[in-house]
């Protein structure tokens, strides 16, 4: 088989995007909330970025993998040796459920990094994603494509050593704009995507967004992590309850196009978990949802918070003025700067080499 791998990547590397994502109703991903929160049937929103993260596989030294991606020093380790502590142990850790060495993998995130648009999985999606086109050129059975979010999640997990969400990968491999409903293991299937718009509505939908990156990477266990042992030890159970129904509500007030109900569901939402942990937002999300409640618009952090990204939805002239006033509030210490939001519709896509 390694042969038959070598022989393809002789013709050019192997290659795979996946989208980032911004979200409402994170952390209900995690099993650990939505298996005591079933009866409230928790679920979430996300929306899928055209910032895409991109993984190429080419050819290396035989029996190494080596791996390279921006914002890291690049690695290169024998296969048997290749470390899942490591800052890039996730990708090393998927190299080693498929066993394939000699490979070359560069990463070229579209988003900041850290950035809480869920960057690490899309490369995790990716990654498998080029894996899944390079063993099925060199002869291997195919993986089916609604394996790969599961898998990803699954490695992650293993690697991270606790519990990790599942809408970033979803998200990563389906792409759009979709509510994810929690089931779990004992059900038929463990997610089930609710569809919030068809593709001709995301161009109307992306004109209601702004987003912005604070300049302040974050770390997604430092705020998941007490949300995970307040809920294990049984505070605020009845908060999760109200965010779970104000997520599903969200998604039906983006469904009927009701912008208003929607930034007042959101700005609910984000109250409850500011109340939880007032550090969700640091110095620069504060202002910039600060000035976004002011203009009557919704203002969420994206993932688990702590620094990273603040997405705004209001009317298209709220919008507009929002934009003009946080562009002077991310030019401080730590410079921030505004993103696009341009709506992915395609999700994982593979490349043939050239």
């Amino acid at each position: 088989m390694q042969t038959e791998i070598q022989s393809v990547l002789a013709a050019g590397p192997v290659q795979a995007t996946a989208p980032c994502r911004i979200d409402m109703g994170g952390t209900l991903d995690i099993s650990t909330f939505y298996y005591p929160l079933a009866v409230a049937d928790p679920c979430t929103f996300n929306i899928a970025l055209s910032m895409r993260t991109r993984v190429s596989i080419g050819p290396h030294a035989k029996g190494r993998v080596k791996i390279s991606s921006r914002g890291f020093e690049s690695a290169d380790f024998l296969m048997e040796e290749v470390p899942f502590d490591h800052p890039l142990g996730l990708m090393f850790a998927i190299a080693a459920y498929f066993q394939v060495d000699g490979i070359h993998i560069h990463i070229e995130s579209g988003s900041p990094p850290r950035s809480a648009l869920g960057g690490s999985s899309a490369a995790a999606v990716a990654l498998i994603g080029a894996f899944k086109r390079l063993l099925e050129k060199a002869g291997r059975p195919a993986l089916p494509v609604e394996k790969i979010p599961l898998l990803a999640h699954g490695i992650e997990e293993s690697v991270a050593g606790v519990p990790c969400g599942l809408q970033d990968q979803l998200a990563a491999v389906f792409g759009g704009v979709n509510c994810w409903h929690w089931r779990g293991a004992g059900a038929e299937t463990p997610y089930v995507r609710q569809a919030v718009l068809v593709p001709e509505q995301y161009s109307n939908l992306s004109g209601h967004l702004l987003l912005a990156y604070c300049g302040i990477p974050h770390e997604s266990r430092n705020i998941n992590s007490q949300w995970v042992e307040q809920f294990v030890r049984g505070r605020f159970r009845s908060l999760w309850i109200e965010i779970a129904r104000a997520t599903q509500a969200f998604a039906d007030a983006v469904v009927a196009g009701d912008i208003p109900e929607a930034v007042a569901l959101m700005n609910r939402e984000t109250a409850m978990r500011v109340e939880m942990t007032p550090d969700v937002f640091d110095a620069t999300g504060r202002a910039l949802a600060g000035a976004a409640l002011d203009r009557g618009c919704g203002a969420r952090f994206t993932g688990a918070g702590g620094g990273g990204c603040i997405w705004a939805l209001g009317e298209k002239s709220q919008i507009r003025d929002l934009g003009t006033v946080w562009e002077p509030l991310l030019s401080g210490e730590n410079p921030g700067q505004l993103l696009a939001v341009d709506i992915d519709p395609d999700g994982l896509l593979l490349e043939d080499p050239s």
